[in-house]
């Protein structure tokens, strides 16, 4: 029976928390959530630092008329959360080639290659870049002296080289290696960063000379209000600049996954993703098309200048994730924009050299690109050069078909 006391009503209200640790309690838990947040907070700042000083990397001068360019001779550093300390360091000509601009060597085979930001090296040590690695290997395998002088720069999309594809021909390439990615096709008529989606500058602006431009860019930057987000994007203040360290470290490790980068990705808006459907919406068949145009007037300046043009596909990293995977849900195809991008090329006359089934047998190389940033490192970049030697001395091109190693060692005796 007295068993039966303890269950009593009186006995259950002594057993009440008392009423400030109904005050109390709400408070620590949400002292310790903080605390949690916090430390989770510097942990991410310090495990992925970010540069403030990485819009001084960007082209200073980039305007739609002389394209994207930096400060000649000019220096400057660059981190994003994920990645190194990286040194860009142009040469007289405004280029990242790791040499000096100017005439060829004698007895050389010169490379010119061109695109945006993967062919620039954007987050790579120079050394480690494709545009230091493909040369090396490409002299090894063709016994050929070779050089690579890299012409990439950001913002050098389709719609610029067009433009500018005289400049490329002025270093008296042997051959022009166009390097483009699934953003490239995405940018295709950009013609400058943040200038994309603006208007097109009045033929009569366009006569009236420089300070016309620019005083014409002022009115637009002013009654758009891009002058005031360009100001707090430059200050770190922009709400749209992605640099949440606690998001950054979550996204980080959550796209460590294969299988979760590639439904994370496909889930984006067809803006971005819809280069993977099987069948591309009516935008990206338009993309498609203005590359079409393109291509036809730099093809055209290619063969005048008896310069062969070579262009490939790198892979992004949902993409390349896919390949490795050998699977993918019904309504896609990894390898749609590789042949719509074959097909152009060789319509015109140009040479394509596919370099993604190649990913097929690399496992998981999504890991070899930043999770969020979504550039190769440094090992995506010599997995890229690697692929595209193989190709280039496969006898695509004539003049680098590989020759065997015992016949390299005997012209090198002689």
């Amino acid at each position: 029976m007295k068993q039966l006391e303890t269950l009593d009503p009186q006995g259950s209200e002594e057993a009440k928390l008392p009423r400030r640790d109904w005050i109390l309690l709400p408070i620590l838990s949400l002292l310790t959530i903080g605390l949690i947040l916090a430390v989770t907070e510097s942990i991410a700042r310090r495990s992925l630092s970010e540069s403030r000083t990485e819009t001084i990397c960007r082209p200073v001068l980039n305007d739609p008329v002389t394209g994207p360019r930096v400060i000649p001779n000019s220096v400057c550093w660059e981190k994003i959360p994920e990645g190194p300390w990286v040194e860009f360091r142009f040469n007289s000509c405004g280029h990242r080639a790791g040499m000096e601009c100017g005439p060829k060597p004698p007895g050389t085979y010169r490379i010119v290659m061109i695109g945006s930001s993967v062919v620039l090296g954007s987050r790579v040590q120079i050394e480690k870049t494709i545009a230091a690695r493909l040369p090396e290997e490409l002299s090894q395998d063709t016994g050929r002296r070779i050089e690579l002088y890299n012409e990439g720069m950001f913002s050098e999309w389709p719609r610029v080289v067009a433009q500018h594809f005289h400049e490329f021909l002025g270093a008296k390439p042997d051959m022009i290696l166009w390097v483009l990615s699934p953003y490239d096709l995405k940018a295709v008529s950009f013609l400058c960063e943040g200038c994309e989606n603006g208007p097109e500058l009045p033929a009569s602006t366009k006569r009236a000379g420089t300070l016309a431009r620019v005083w014409y860019r002022i009115k637009v930057d002013v009654t758009t209000n891009r002058l005031m987000s360009d100001f707090l994007s430059r200050m770190g203040l922009s709400p749209e600049r992605e640099s949440d360290p606690v998001g950054i470290l979550l996204l980080h490790y959550l796209y460590k996954s294969q299988g979760q980068t590639v439904k994370s990705y496909l889930v984006a808006p067809d803006d971005e993703a819809g280069f993977l459907r099987a069948e591309p919406s009516a935008e990206w068949r338009s993309r498609l098309r203005q590359f079409d145009t393109y291509l036809a007037e730099i093809e055209i300046q290619a063969r005048a200048a008896d310069v062969p043009l070579v262009v490939t596909l790198v892979p992004n990293r949902a993409q390349a994730a896919m390949i490795s995977m050998g699977e993918w849900p019904a309504g896609y195809d990894p390898y749609k924009l590789d042949n719509e991008l074959r097909s152009i090329v060789v319509n015109h006359g140009g040479t394509y050299i596919d370099i993604l089934p190649g990913f097929r047998n690399i496992p998981n190389p999504e890991r070899n690109y930043y999770p969020v940033d979504g550039h190769p490192d440094a090992d995506g970049h010599a997995i890229i050069a690697g692929l595209l030697n193989k190709e280039l001395t496969s006898g695509a091109v004539p003049a680098l078909k590989a020759v065997s190693q015992q016949r390299i060692a005997l012209e090198q005796s002689r």
